[in-house]
């Protein structure tokens, strides 16, 4: 565990001072798909260029979600630790680098949001607690369960959409971005993105039991 934690905080200081220009050769800059499965052998440099070209978009994704940017900064640092982390992972058969890594970033963003979400939501509950109530904490109990067990359910029905019709799905509702936003973030045709976008959100109805 030290070990990994020395490794982490190697190369996010390698990143932190890394020039955009440093390792750009004649040929140019190889696409990050090739970047990632580099990253993925564990070269630093590869992944300081994945984070020079994703950096930007993976902070804006995470700042439409969280809104405060000191939130979004260090959330887009925690992405970058798990893309090093797991970089190992990525297959680019199954969909393209920026796709992955968006999807790492929404889903850190996410969680984050529904922690703070959750820590106020008990903050409000405590204090508007009538003392003497002995029910109160059970029926608190029994609400968070319920929630989590709805955001576990629409996870797993997640899970079961391919790469495509879920990143779409996720930084179109949960993020907000359009079709044509969604379309630049994937390298995906606009066309091809409402087409996978309908058919996940018809499987999800499906898996979710929720009527047409």
């Amino acid at each position: 565990m030290q070990r990994q934690a020395d490794d982490d905080g190697r190369v996010l200081r390698a990143v932190a001072g890394h020039d955009p220009g440093d390792g750009a050769t004649d040929e140019g800059v190889p696409d990050v798909e090739q970047l990632l499965l580099r990253a993925g052998r564990g070269d630093s440099h590869a992944f300081a260029a994945v984070y020079d070209q994703l950096a930007p978009r993976v902070f804006g994704l995470v700042r439409r979600v969280v809104r405060d940017p000191s939130q979004a900064e260090e959330v887009t640092q925690e992405v970058f630790v798990e893309v090093w982390r797991q970089a190992n992972r990525f297959d680019p058969a199954r969909g393209s680098a920026a796709g992955w890594v968006c999807t790492l970033a929404h889903r850190r963003a996410v969680d984050r949001v529904r922690s703070a979400q959750a820590a106020t939501e008990r903050e409000r509950r405590v204090a508007s607690a009538a003392p003497r109530d002995g029910w109160t904490g059970y029926d608190e109990v029994v609400e968070q369960v319920e929630l989590r067990l709805e955001y576990e359910r629409l996870d797993r029905c997640l899970d079961g959409l391919t790469n495509l019709q879920r990143e779409s799905i996720s930084l179109a509702y949960y993020s907000g971005y359009t079709y044509r936003e969604v379309a630049e973030l994937l390298a995906t045709p606009v066309p091809t993105v409402k087409t996978r976008m309908r058919d996940g959100l018809i499987r999800l109805r499906d898996c979710l039991g929720v009527g047409a």
